[in-house]
């Protein structure tokens, strides 16, 4: 399985600022949004939903079925600390993984220096500084909203 991680400071948190083992390298990828969207619109949520799904054996085909995951954790602060707010973490697997790779990649930059520097300058104190530096994020419309079967 590969992950999207759209928030810069949630894979900051998962990465250790990009200093975990097997995680020394921060990249952003740029992607499609068309892409994006087909992997929402073939994706099922990570974990089962009373209400939202039949049961847990509809959840679980639907899942094996799925190219994509849809998993919703805490947005992070400058701090790593979690936010009020969640985060949408996107799982790719078999066919996704393909056209991840070969259609909808658009651009690779490699991050980890700007990741080393906010770390630097939050651990000196300086939050504010560090604040500027971070990528610019917005909430991402999805036309007709998101599909309820994703909706954390």
């Amino acid at each position: 399985m590969t992950w999207i991680k759209p928030s810069f400071l949630w894979m900051m948190y998962r990465s250790g600022w990009g200093t975990k083992p097997g995680q020394e390298t921060v990249l952003a990828v740029e992607i499609t949004r068309d892409g994006f969207e087909w992997a929402l619109r073939h994706a099922c949520l990570s974990h089962y939903v009373p209400g939202l799904h039949p049961d847990r054996g509809a959840w679980q085909r639907r899942l094996k079925r799925s190219p994509a995951r849809v998993q919703w954790d805490p947005e992070r602060d400058l701090h790593l600390r979690p936010l009020p707010h969640r985060s949408l973490q996107l799982g790719l697997s078999g066919e996704a993984v393909r056209r991840y790779a070969d259609e909808w990649t658009v651009s690779l930059r490699d991050v980890t220096p700007l990741a080393r520097e906010i770390r630097a300058l939050v651990a000196g104190g300086a939050p504010e500084a560090a604040a500027r530096l971070l990528p610019e994020e917005r909430p991402y419309p999805v036309e007709g909203g998101l599909p309820a079967h994703l909706r954390p």
